[in-house]
């Protein structure tokens, strides 16, 4: 008999492996780019622990290489998804049953085998088929992963030995169940991390999940599917569906099993998901618990007295890492007009030296978009710019797709405060600049927090510490992630949980306990133990 009280101790994250030229990890990672470079893999609908090929074909191609294909996969229809459902629903019943610890063994394997061995396959796929740099891959499908997997069983065993309090006469304590039903899954392009997270974090807590990829994401998401079978995740716990989220969305918000969504992703999408939910909530079993990260327009904010060094090293890494498609990335500064020629200067200098190209050479710094969509919306606002009287290129503005999907980075300077790029979520490398005059600090601001509807990430610099403060207090709400004299992505698992509000989504921060509450339907039990005799009490006595 286990009657253990078994609490995980916290842990550290993953240390991130450099790469360098000579190392080991290096030679190995070189290694298996080429071996997935030279094959072409199919990939099947994983629903019940059984491969499903439908025939109805699609294709995963290189960003960097848009004609090489990397794999060809199985594209999911009605039938699928309704067999995922029963599937998941058969499995809830043994996997919720599961001691917690048990269920947390099996996070903390994949965390290792992430770790180990299959840490080269998932940052090689990562980098062929969502266009990483090996930095970028591995700070996500290595490092990130690995964090949430062990981070997320350290949270769980804190929620589950919270209990509330109890006297002599009864016995209190909390059940914190899961959900009464199936989660549904949608993972994005840009993260690994994130797709393994928006199933594991549901799973931990005993719930099963439909599982939506993003398309050009499919092969780095298949090898975590991979992953998570050699840890021990039961058959049907989580369900692969690759194909049109149409289809699957459809079939699952009308089920009556639906009883939550993990989503990241657009904020159009969300909000076309709330309302379908909205109108079918009068028939699921139970009130669906809605949690999504969307867009984001984050910002610099660059007070007078910050370092123009420090204030450019922030626009390139913030804005131009893995080619701005982080819902983090910087993407609007407001700069005092004395810093904005050195810091321009500083810019153009480092400029000098990033290459742009293949994920294979590890000396590009920037890589291609993640498919021609992307690149067409992001070419869009870059010749609009150049049309435009109220903007000009200051920085980059080519883009070539004939072989893969690369846009310079591109630095736009709005000469409007409300210019378009300002405004609206563009997911590139293009970073848009407004310089305000040094005294008009708190006008703009206010300017800042109320030009875009987002409110995810931000950064202040300032050796100002009133200033600092200034602006800490005026952007409280237009960012949920706020950072001083930093750039505004590279948020770490237990260090910055992650998540905004506004319409940037529901601000549960992934990377923290308080996205796992988001999946438990906490029972109450209180046990008398002398129950009474009499149903009188003193008062009534004369």
């Amino acid at each position: 008999m286990n009657n253990s009280n078994f609490e995980f101790k916290e842990p550290k994250n993953e240390p991130i492996l450099a790469y360098a030229p000579g190392s080991v990890e290096r030679e190995l990672l070189q290694k298996e780019l080429e071996r997935q470079y030279n094959q072409t893999i199919e990939i099947p609908l994983i629903i019940g622990g059984k491969e499903v090929k439908t025939g109805k074909m699609g294709k995963v191609v290189m960003p960097t290489e848009h004609q090489h294909v990397l794999a060809t996969y199985h594209m999911v229809g009605e039938a699928e998804v309704k067999a995922a459902i029963a599937a998941a629903m058969e499995a809830k019943k043994k996997w919720e049953q599961m001691p917690w610890l048990e269920r947390a063994s099996i996070m903390m394997k994949a965390a290792e085998l992430l770790a180990k061995k299959y840490r080269y396959k998932l940052n090689a796929a990562t980098m062929l088929g969502q266009g990483k740099n090996p930095f970028q891959a591995e700070i996500d499908s290595a490092c990130e992963a690995i964090d949430f997997l062990r981070f997320n069983s350290y949270f769980a065993s804190k929620i589950y030995s919270q209990q509330p309090l109890s006297d002599n006469t009864t016995i209190n304590r909390m059940e914190y169940r899961p959900l009464e039903g199936f989660v549904y899954a949608i993972s994005p392009f840009n993260f690994t991390a994130i797709a393994c997270n928006l199933n594991i974090s549901p799973v931990l807590m005993g719930n099963v999940t439909i599982w939506k990829p993003a398309t050009t994401a499919i092969l780095s998401n298949y090898y975590l599917m991979e992953v998570f079978k050699e840890a021990g995740l039961p058959d049907g716990v989580i369900n692969f569906l690759p194909g049109s989220g149409a289809v699957i969305s459809d079939t699952v918000f009308a089920s009556p099993d639906f009883a939550g969504v993990h989503f990241t992703g657009s904020t159009g999408t969300f909000n076309a998901f709330w309302n379908t939910i909205g109108k079918n909530v009068g028939q699921y079993r139970t009130y669906p618990k809605i949690v999504g990260e969307t867009g984001g327009k984050d910002f610099i904010f660059a007070h007078k007295s910050a370092d123009s060094r420090e204030l450019a090293v922030a626009i390139l890494r913030g804005a131009f890492e893995y080619q701005g498609q982080k819902c983090s990335a910087a993407s609007r500064a407001y700069i005092p007009k004395s810093l904005w020629n050195p810091t321009m200067t500083h810019i153009n200098e480092m400029m000098k030296t990033v290459k742009m190209g293949d994920v294979r050479d590890f000396s590009n710094f920037v890589n291609a978009v993640i498919d021609e969509k992307s690149f067409d919306n992001i070419a869009g606002y870059i010749e609009r710019a150049q049309k435009s009287k109220d903007a000009e290129i200051v920085l980059g503005g080519k883009c070539d797709k004939s072989k893969g999907y690369f846009v310079e980075p591109t630095i736009i300077l709005a000469k409007t405060p409300n210019y378009e790029s300002l405004v609206e979520e563009i997911f590139g490398p293009v970073f848009t600049v407004y310089v305000y005059e040094d005294d008009k600090y708190a006008e703009t601001l206010k300017l800042c927090d109320q030009t875009s509807p987002y409110a995810l990430t931000g950064s202040i610099f300032s050796k100002d510490r009133y200033a600092l403060n200034e602006a800490f207090e005026a952007l409280r709400y237009a960012a949920g992630n706020f950072y001083l004299n930093d750039k505004p992505t590279g948020a770490v698992v237990g260090n910055q949980p992650f998540g905004g509000a506004r319409a940037s989504g529901t601000n549960d921060k992934a990377g923290s306990e308080l996205n796992l509450y988001r999946w438990v339907s906490p029972r109450a039990i209180k046990e008398t133990l002398c129950p009474p005799t009499e149903y009188g009490y003193p008062f009534l006595q004369k």
